[in-house]
């Protein structure tokens, strides 16, 4: 089977998809912008690291290097940045397909730093023949940017979703819950976790027994740990820092509300594992998330944080229902499992990858 080439930045985001991509039979060569540590695997041929910056020109080249060596079927490149430029560059007149994931701010951001950058990100766009991206929206603001050219090109939906082993061990959605909060997004500005532990100070004194459990860490922990102090609920405050796998799973199990309120985000897995998990999820009113909260039905939406407090008050409240676990929990845990399981996200792009083929073979 040949393999595809994938192209991206050093993040778990990849290494977690050329683990599904491998686990799944599809061999890969894995070239990245800095160091990538992965667990040897059959399928993983070959893993490179090649300067992608926007100013070192001869990063196509080393990509078409790649391409000579291994004759993938498919370059699979991960942002619609310098990274995707540099694809774009590497693949043009060569007959293989590039299929170009977006992060979200790729699209959204970076085309309003400057006119060049809407030139790169216009280009990467432009030189794909298949788009992919976690949100609806995501795809609709590429159109944008790319305009009319990218009319015949393949736009798909394909969340990275929950890994099965998640699904497995996280228990039915009807499981007692304590009174806590989760919050586990990093600890840097796009989060707004102060947001979060200011509103938690907010709440009202009859949830005085709820805690609040702030996973994750960042540039921020210090800041946010005296913020709680200041604050005067540091004794309700549980900073648990970065959790294992399993860790994770037992504070999703734990927890009866969900929150996370970035100031951007795409289709965070930590919301859909929230879902999956039963969690009352209360989220930044933002396009990607309005995917899969409607407000007050299934979760909440907050389209300002300084209401936050307001918002998990009432999820506080909707989590203790009976009603809430056999109704909406229990209906978010079959949307994940029927959209957003991880194996069959993987699957998606497997079966992107060759139709992305079989057009341009016909062309």
């Amino acid at each position: 089977m040949a393999p595809v080439l994938m192209v991206s930045s050093a993040s778990p985001h990849t290494a977690r998809v050329v683990r599904g991509l491998c686990n799944a039979g599809q061999p890969v060569v894995l070239a990245t912008h800095g160091s990538l540590p992965l667990d040897s695997h059959p399928a993983l041929l070959e893993s490179v690291v090649v300067d992608l910056s926007v100013r070192h020109w001869r990063a196509a080249s080393q990509l078409r290097e790649l391409m000579l060596r291994w004759s993938p079927k498919v370059v699979h490149a991960q942002q619609a940045n310098s990274v995707g430029w540099h694809a774009a560059r590497a693949v043009q007149g060569s007959g293989v397909p590039l299929v170009l994931t977006l992060w979200g701010s790729d699209v959204l951001l970076l085309p309003q730093r400057s006119l060049l950058h809407r030139w790169m990100v216009r280009r990467a766009l432009n030189g794909a023949q298949a788009w992919t991206a976690d949100a609806q929206a995501v795809l609709h603001a590429a159109r944008g940017v790319a305009g009319p050219a990218s009319a015949g090109l393949l736009k798909e939906w394909i969340p990275l979703g929950v890994d099965d082993s998640f699904i497995a061990s996280i228990g039915g959605t009807d499981v007692p819950r304590e009174r806590r909060i989760l919050s586990c997004r990093l600890h840097k500005p796009l989060y707004r976790i102060d947001a979060v532990i200011r509103a938690f100070a907010r709440l009202p004194a009859r949830c005085d027994e709820w805690i609040l459990e702030v996973a994750g860490s960042g540039p921020q922990t210090v800041e946010l740990k005296a913020l709680a102090q200041q604050l005067s609920v540091a004794h309700r405050v549980e900073f648990s820092g970065f959790l294992s796998a399993d860790e994770l799973r037992r504070s999703y199990r734990r927890a009866a509300v969900f929150v996370s309120v970035p100031a951007s985000d795409g289709s965070a897995v930590s919301l859909l594992e929230a879902m999956a998990a039963g969690c009352v999820p209360v989220v930044s009113d933002l396009p990607a998330n309005r995917e899969w909260v409607t407000d007050r039905v299934n979760g909440l939406r907050v389209p300002d944080v300084a209401r936050l407090d307001v918002a998990l008050a009432e999820a506080l409240t909707m989590s203790m229902s009976a009603a809430w676990a056999t109704g909406p929990g229990a209906d978010n845990r079959a949307l994940i499992l029927r959209t957003a399981l991880f194996s069959r996200n993987i699957a998606q792009f497997q079966e992107l990858y060759e139709r992305t083929c079989a057009i341009t073979d016909t062309r």
